[in-house]
């Protein structure tokens, strides 16, 4: 919940929790965060100062246990140094590249008084454009006012930075496609023409063949992970890289980059923006139309059974009627099929754990989601494997009367790795089917209202029933067990080796 509140608001996120098992539970949580850049501090309990080292009961040392998962770790020892102790989380929390700070707070110092001086709230700097980063910048104008195939690459870091319109003025005044990582959905308008969608090992096919046979990317507030380059040492063959981050430790980490630039993304976009000219390219774009049109990545299979595709091309329509909606994913199939079907025109609107990839993710997530945004609709998208693990949560949402609406794709399996076992170890399916509850009675036994779907014609009056509902309500659509998520970069594979559906692939572009 901490984690969603902090992604919609870009406020720190606050978690609370009791000592041994309490804090090992945040761990998940606080590693998401990290992975993320998500700004978050978690404050955990601990036993008594004279009982640590004595494996005393719920005695855990969460510091150590936390210090590869968090920005930093602290055990307040003294009641006095509380007070600067948060403030200093706060602090480090928002710094730099974002994440997660961890504070160990001993029993008897809750439970000590002391005079408390809580000092002035100390507003995060944005660091300033460096000489160097300028006379880098000068050189990224020109790579990229000479480039034949340009892309531009943009990625959470984006948003966290707000630099949305600068890299939309980027975009209309070079003239150059935007492709997003999947966490970078919403940092550039979606409906816009120059929206490609996203890359990487399920995105668009011709996104993913255009990064190929680019001679220029422009990597913005992303980290060039293994999801959006496939295989590294085949990434973008022809192309020169100018990366722009925060963090220096991710520039160059993953390919090699022409001109690395550090900084904050929106401080350095306002700088390259005036240097940049319209330079027409118009045989790079009519091959990008031809990969659009002859490689249709969003295209749905016929069929007369319900597929999760059809349920995302309608709930797509709402989002498009109502552009501050914000959706909430868990992983797996169901979060591929939200980031290629649903299209973001606001900031901060897509929700999903993408770094570390944790399943059960999106019910917590949605609650802080719609803390944060009260007045906004806010959509889970789960799966029924991933819901499953964190669906007492339900109890939260009815209890706190949040108006969260729940899509839930039941496929009976995990389609994710049904999807793997099927295509790479000869369809041996080994634990995947997951027999679940009846889940529309275990969603009024919460006090959630809930209907199944099973036919196509019910998707869109289900979608506004739900939205027309005053409180929480659950949509199980149960859909296709078969439907695999294309396209998709095979295992080892590199961008230019993406796998089309075999139902819908056509002749490659020549």
């Amino acid at each position: 919940a901490a984690d969603g509140y902090s992604r919609v608001t870009g406020k720190v996120g606050v978690c609370v929790a009791t000592s041994g098992p309490g804090a090992t539970n945040l761990v998940t949580g606080i590693m998401g965060a990290k992975a993320d850049s998500v700004p978050m501090v978690a404050i955990t309990g601990q036993v008594s100062r004279a009982s640590l080292g004595t494996e005393a009961f719920q005695e855990c040392d969460i510091c150590s246990i936390a210090a590869s998962c968090t920005k930093k770790a602290f055990m307040v020892m003294n009641p006095a140094d509380l007070a600067d102790t948060v403030r200093e989380a706060f602090y480090i929390a928002q710094e730099g590249r974002p994440g997660p700070v961890l504070i160990d707070v001993p029993r008897d110092v809750q439970l000590e008084l002391t005079e408390a001086v809580f000092p002035e709230v100390t507003a995060v700097p944005v660091p300033e454009v460096s000489q160097e980063a300028l006379e880098r910048i000068k050189e990224a104008a020109r790579l990229i006012n000479e480039a034949e195939r340009p892309v531009i690459i943009s990625g959470h870091g984006v948003m966290t930075s707000g630099a949305n319109q600068e890299l939309k003025s980027l975009a209309e005044q070079s003239g150059i496609p935007v492709i997003t990582t999947l966490l970078g959905l919403g940092s550039f308008p979606g409906g816009h023409p120059l929206s490609m969608g996203m890359l990487g090992m399920h995105g668009m096919y011709w996104s993913n063949i255009s990064v190929d046979q680019a001679d220029l990317i422009i990597g913005v507030g992303m980290r060039f992970d293994d999801r959006v380059t496939g295989k590294v040492d085949t990434f973008a063959p022809h192309a020169r890289i100018i990366h722009m981050d925060i963090d220096p430790t991710q520039i160059g980490r993953n390919v090699p980059v022409e001109v690395a630039i550090v900084g904050d993304a929106k401080a350095l976009l306002q700088n390259l923006v005036p240097l940049v000219s319209n330079t027409p390219r118009p045989d790079w774009m009519q091959y990008i139309e031809n990969l659009k049109r002859d490689h249709p990545s969003l295209a749905i299979p016929s069929s007369d059974t319900l597929l999760p595709q059809h349920v995302m091309s309608n709930l797509n329509t709402l989002l498009q009627e109502d552009p501050e909606t914000t959706v909430v994913t868990g992983v797996g199939q169901h979060q591929m099929w939200a980031a290629q079907f649903l299209s973001f025109n606001q900031a901060n609107s897509f929700v999903s754990s993408g770094g570390l990839g944790a399943m059960g993710f999106e019910l917590p997530a949605s609650l802080g989601a719609q803390v944060g945004r009260p007045g906004a609709p806010v959509w889970t998208i789960a799966g029924d494997g991933g819901f499953q693990m964190t669906l007492q949560e339900l109890v939260t949402i009815s209890e706190e009367k949040l108006p969260v609406k729940i899509a839930l794709i039941n496929n009976g399996h995990l389609g994710m790795v049904r999807q793997w076992q099927e295509m790479y170890f000869e369809n041996h399916l080994k634990a995947v089917p997951v027999p679940g509850p009846d889940f529309i009675k275990l969603a009024e036994a919460y006090g959630v209202g809930a209907v199944r779907v099973t036919e196509q014609e019910d998707v869109m009056p289900a979608l506004r029933q739900a939205q027309a509902h005053d409180g929480p309500f659950l949509i199980e659509f149960v859909v296709d067990s078969t439907t695999n998520v294309y396209p998709m970069v095979p295992p080892g594979g590199s961008l230019a080796d993406t796998i089309e559906d075999p139902a819908m692939a056509r002749n490659p572009v020549i």
